[in-house]
């Protein structure tokens, strides 16, 4: 080029050029040249944009298997196709992941070409190799390098390349690559969010294997390391549960997803600084902290207080909603009122504790039945609030009369109970039956002879093994006190329900 200035200005125009060909006669001589010509260190712009062409005619002219000089290569260096094609791939993605590190942020001289476009370029030359394992540490890279630029976007055709590789079980990505592929790509979370709904939905599991199933899907700690997941996936939660309140799958699966996600947002705070307002951003701010705070920390002498101060708190919500029937209010009315139970639904902790305090503490139950009427029957649809009150009373009261008793009661008492699927709040009810046989201080055999009894007769049986297991999870996770004398009673009503299948 010293001796021939115009062979740069040429080679400036060539490069423009999206493809050159060259016969056999000159083919050799042009690799010669684009050899020589490479710039190690280029100092203008006309260098970098010649050495990409380069290095994009070079891999064309070296790897196409019927293309003489590549065959003349492979033969020079003594190495059979597929493993210079490999040795060729490993470098192309060496070559490739080195531009990925090199963003505007490094760049010294501010007047120097933002590099950023390296970013999309190298993302959609990424494309054919997504399900290449040479390539992962390449995809790797891309998935996780800090937006620093406008311009550094990664391709569209890549990510979803990414995710339809990843949904398919075509591809294995590394935990961190996929939270950075649902932090780049919101179709991708969907789909991950509506997979896990699908599965909870068409399946029945035990509280224990959802956990397990929703830890291992990284969605918790995903949505706790960046907020904005979070907020897309408790929206698609929020949403199905708008159409199906009653759905118990998905509430579970509310439930055991919160729980993990605050389990690891415990574990980055101190080095986060998002606020709790800012994961739940339309829940009430009054009740958000009481709420989210764990019944474990807490002592057990201050449950009572804080659950009367929820039931009060939620008793003034719905009167509100009530009152503003008939007037423009009535629409903000029933949003808030959604949104708190919403935020019951998700912190069910204290639902449970609730329940728990029926049996082992009785005196004053009325805000604590008002709060789990208001947890199943949040919309108080036809009126029937008041209604289904007074039925949540009866059945306590009913069930705190039947396990009172050392011996077993005659049958014509456990009637009521054996009509369970159609009285006014079965689940409740249900809930009720469980939590009175694990925590009275009745005899286990009588106490296991009723629970067998009832949920026999009315259908309940995997109804009524799924409360039991949710309350075996609670206890061994902390939420609440217990004793071996709980842990044994458990034990044993589950063998007996396992045996009655």
């Amino acid at each position: 080029m010293k001796k021939l200035p115009l062979l740069g200005q040429f080679l400036g125009r060539l490069c423009w050029n999206p493809y050159v060909t060259a016969g056999d006669t000159s083919r050799n001589l042009l690799l010669q040249c684009l050899w020589g010509l490479y710039s190690e260190h280029p100092s203008n712009a006309v260098e970098r944009k010649a050495n990409q062409w380069i290095r994009k005619v070079l891999c064309q002219l070296a790897t196409e298997e019927d293309d003489g000089v590549a065959q003349a290569l492979m033969k020079h260096m003594g190495v059979p196709a597929k493993e210079y094609h490999l040795n060729v791939l490993t470098k192309m993605v060496a070559l490739l992941q080195e531009n990925v590190g090199k963003s505007c942020c490094s760049l010294s001289n501010i007047n120097q070409r933002c590099s950023c476009d390296n970013i999309l370029a190298t993302s959609d030359a990424c494309v054919p190799l997504i399900t290449c394992p040479e390539a992962s540490p390449l995809i790797g890279a891309l998935l996780q390098q800090p937006v620093t630029c406008v311009k550094e976007a990664l391709s569209e055709d890549f990510l979803d390349a990414l995710s339809s590789a990843y949904s398919s079980r075509n591809l294995s990505l590394e935990e961190q690559a996929l939270v950075s592929l649902w932090h780049h790509s919101l179709p991708s979370l969907e789909e991950a969010v509506l997979s896990l709904l699908e599965s909870v939905t068409n399946t029945t599991s035990t509280p224990q294997m959802l956990h397990q199933q929703v830890a291992q899907s990284l969605l918790p700690k995903a949505c706790a390391q960046h907020c904005s997941l979070f907020l897309v996936t408790n929206d698609i939660f929020r949403s199905v549960l708008k159409q199906a309140e009653g759905n118990e799958s998905v509430k579970s699966l509310v439930q055991t997803f919160t729980r993990c996600f605050l389990w690891e947002l415990a574990l980055l705070q101190p080095q986060t600084s998002v606020s709790l307002k800012a994961f739940f951003p339309q829940s009430p701010p009054s009740l958000l902290v009481p709420l989210l705070t764990l019944p474990s920390e807490m002592p057990q002498e201050s449950w009572r207080n804080h659950l009367n101060w929820l039931s009060g708190s939620l008793q003034r919500l719905t009167e509100e909603e009530e009152e503003g029937n008939g007037d423009s209010r009535s629409t903000r009315g029933h949003y808030k009122v959604f949104e708190t139970w919403f935020l019951l639904v998700q912190c069910a902790h204290w639902v449970q504790a609730a329940v728990q305090l029926l049996v082992t503490s009785p005196e004053d139950c009325g805000p604590l039945l008002r709060l789990l009427t208001f947890y199943h029957h949040p919309t108080n649809r036809w009126h029937h609030r008041a209604l289904q009150l007074v039925g949540a009373r009866e059945a306590w009261e009913h069930l705190r009369s039947v396990f009172s008793v050392s011996a077993r009661p005659p049958i014509d008492r456990l009637q009521s109970l054996v009509t369970l699927p159609s009285s006014p709040a079965p689940l409740l009810t249900l809930s009720l039956l469980v939590n009175f046989a694990v925590f009275c201080q009745q005899p286990l055999s009588v106490s296991t002879e009723i629970l067998q009894t009832v949920v026999h007769h009315s259908g309940l049986v995997d109804e009524a093994a799924c409360v039991l297991s949710s309350l075996e999870l609670r206890l061994s996770e902390g939420s609440c006190l217990s004793n071996d004398r709980v842990h044994l009673r458990i034990k044993e009503l589950q063998k007996t329900l396992t045996h009655m299948h």
